[in-house]
């Protein structure tokens, strides 16, 4: 039996290498949808992630025979232990070959690591915050993945599964969303009458206001829409301006509605839309992850010619005190005819909490299927 050795990575170069493996590892298959080198470096790299105000983490790479055949992250989340009350490192960033020494050698480094820190147990696959992909594919290996989202082969879930100590934590769903050749009726009438009984209307941003604070204004709500989310552990100002700056500066802005309240003086933002066209098949175009030398065109082109034909729902967040009041269906209300007008022919909805009736309730006007289903796993260390 080969010998696996654990490294952790201690240089930029070993980072570059952690990085480099998911696009070795995925070369040709036509469902993976890599990040970006320059995201994962980003994200990763202490010294430029806001998250690690609040995080602590170790990144491992497993070796076999001297090749590298697995990465890991370990991560400690200090925020969302506590407000969550629970001593959790999460494991995210997983990848490895078909070899069960090297998965179970990778579990142990992020359990050892885990140990050494008080914590009682290991959960995921989770990033350093919501905003980082999370949940393990375990149904749906033949669709095509998503840039928020982890795709990984089927024997991912199997070692773990067999492994022994892991039990499901959490699950989740992803549905296709159709868009329709027509609004529902339904829809229409509901949302014509939200707008006269409780005031509540819809409007898109400028630039102008995004670099005014408008673009703060929309995360904070996110902050007040997801706390209670599981796991989740609030943004901070530093990572609410890091995701200003990430997700709006090429976004069309007609695709991000803002709900607003005009029975407010101040004409309270109370719900928001990030929606754009998906951008999977533009990067499995960036060669290894990377923008240079082409990689940049084909994303542009997607985001300024509308390229594509499926629309990511990135974040759909209203308040809750707003939410039976109908204020989605006025959000779709205003997306459907741009998305008829750039050709979209239906939406991703990204990743669902499955026990979340109220979010999956907001497609009952629409044509949809439940395409891909993941989980978070947990091990409680004896």
């Amino acid at each position: 039996m080969s010998k696996i050795e654990i490294k952790k990575v201690e240089t930029k170069r070993d980072l570059r290498r952690f990085i480099d493996f998911h696009y070795d590892l995925y070369k040709g298959n036509p469902y993976d949808v890599p990040n970006l080198f320059s995201d994962d470096m980003n994200t990763l790299r202490k010294d430029r992630n806001a998250a690690f105000d609040f995080c602590e983490a170790e990144y491992y790479m497993a070796f076999k025979d001297g090749k590298i055949a697995g990465r890991v992250a370990a991560i400690i989340n200090h925020k969302a232990n506590e407000r969550w009350e629970r001593k959790s490192v999460r494991f995210g960033w997983i990848d490895f070959i078909d070899d069960r020494d090297v998965s179970h050698a990778l579990f142990d480094a992020v359990e050892a690591y885990g140990r050494s820190k008080g914590m009682t147990e290991m959960i995921g696959p989770l990033g350093f915050t919501d905003f980082d992909p999370e949940g393990m594919l375990v149904d749906g290996f033949n669709e095509l993945g998503t840039m928020a989202t982890i795709y990984n082969y089927p024997y991912y879930p199997q070692h773990v599964e067999e492994m022994g100590g892991f039990v499901k934590d959490n699950g989740y769903v992803e549905f296709k969303i159709f868009v329709p050749d027509e609004i529902p009726e339904k829809m229409t009438k509901i949302a014509q009458m939200i707008q006269k009984r409780y005031n509540l209307h819809v409007r898109k941003m400028t630039r102008k206001e995004i670099n005014e604070g408008k673009g703060h204004e929309v995360f904070h709500l996110i902050n007040d829409t997801f706390k209670d989310l599981y796991g989740y552990s609030e943004l901070s100002d530093r990572q609410v301006d890091q995701y200003v700056k990430m997700y709006l500066p090429l976004a069309d802005l007609n695709l991000i509605p803002i709900i607003e309240d005009w029975s407010t003086e101040e004409h309270r933002m109370v719900g928001v839309g990030i929606t754009i066209p998906s951008l999977s098949r533009a990067m499995q175009k960036c060669r290894r992850g990377r923008l240079l030398p082409f990689g940049w065109f084909h994303i542009l082109s997607t985001l300024k010619k509308h390229k594509a034909d499926i629309v990511d729902l990135m974040m759909i967040g209203v308040l809750p005190e707003y939410r039976m009041k109908g204020a989605n269906a006025l959000m779709f209300y205003d997306l459907i005819p741009w998305y008829q007008k750039y050709g979209i022919k239906w939406g991703e909805s990204q990743v669902e909490l499955e026990s979340n009736e109220n979010v999956q309730g907001q497609w009952s006007y629409f044509e949809t299927k439940l395409h891909k289903r993941r989980k978070c796993y947990k091990k409680t260390f004896e």
